[in-house]
């Protein structure tokens, strides 16, 4: 049960500051983060994936991350809808 929480509260920290940072403005094609600055991975990150972010836009796009985006992927990026 700690290690969870644990595992838990270190991906919010570690989200957040890339969250309010991208929150207040829409990128362009040319702002957006390569698959790999945004260490994106076709499969979730335990029960987080791209189809519960606040940037991930049906079907297979991202508002910060360029490229195909599979709903059950995620990335360093993810911020969970509120």
């Amino acid at each position: 049960m700690d290690q969870s929480r644990r595992k838990l509260i270190r991906t919010l920290l570690g989200s957040a500051p890339a969250a309010f940072l991208l929150r207040g403005s829409q990128a362009n094609a040319a702002e957006k983060m390569t698959l790999q600055q945004a260490a994106y991975q076709d499969s979730p990150n335990g029960i987080y994936s791209c189809g519960m972010c606040t940037f991930f836009e049906a079907p297979k796009s991202c508002k910060v991350v360029a490229g195909d985006i599979s709903r059950d992927g995620w990335c360093k990026v993810f911020a969970a809808v509120d």
